[in-house]
């Protein structure tokens, strides 16, 4: 069985400077290894704020390591140099929608400026491509308002089986249907 790679990064100008340090890719990792039994090996970059940088970082997470999740942090916003979902949108087959309106609806629970967020996820081959915000309890609240939806995606696109743990907090939701592969 091929291992599970788990694409991260952190677009931010000044985190891929060292001008300061990067919290919001640490904060995916904790939150992927807090919800995921399955074994996976995290891929991470920290890059910069450009649009052309960003579309071949996750063309080289989907294509070349064969991550089948990727998630991103940061660049989201209204800033000039906020370009994430472009990017996302300029290397991706299919948007899913739903996933940057729960995040939202979720956000916005929290704080107005919610609505400044433009996160998106989608698709690009065998891989779901998901846009989180930069502030880590907001990564943890969107993970956790759209998780449940990404194993049977991932099935969906003949992904590996990914199980959560059963303390984690949330269940991964599959039709009665689906069945493990090999099961």
């Amino acid at each position: 069985m091929a291992e599970v790679k788990i694409g991260l990064v952190t677009v931010s100008d000044r985190a891929s400077q060292g001008i300061y340090e990067d919290k919001g890719g640490p904060a995916m990792l904790a939150e992927m290894s807090r919800i995921l039994r399955t074994a996976f090996v995290p891929v991470q970059r920290v890059i910069a704020d450009e649009q052309p940088h960003i579309e071949t970082t996750l063309r080289e997470l989907a294509d070349v390591e064969h991550c089948c999740l990727i998630l991103t942090t940061g660049g989201t916003g209204p800033a000039r140099r906020d370009v994430t979902p472009e990017a996302t949108a300029a290397v991706c087959e299919r948007i899913l929608d739903g996933f940057g309106e729960q995040m939202r609806a979720v956000s916005l629970k929290v704080v107005p400026t919610a609505i400044l967020s433009r996160q998106i996820a989608g698709t690009r081959g065998k891989a779901l491509i998901i846009n989180l915000p930069g502030n880590p309890p907001a990564i943890k609240d969107c993970l956790e308002a759209v998780m449940p939806a990404v194993p049977y995606c991932i099935d969906l696109m003949e992904g590996p089986w990914l199980d959560f743990r059963e303390d984690c907090g949330l269940k991964a939701f599959r039709p009665k249907h689906a069945k493990k592969p090999g099961a």
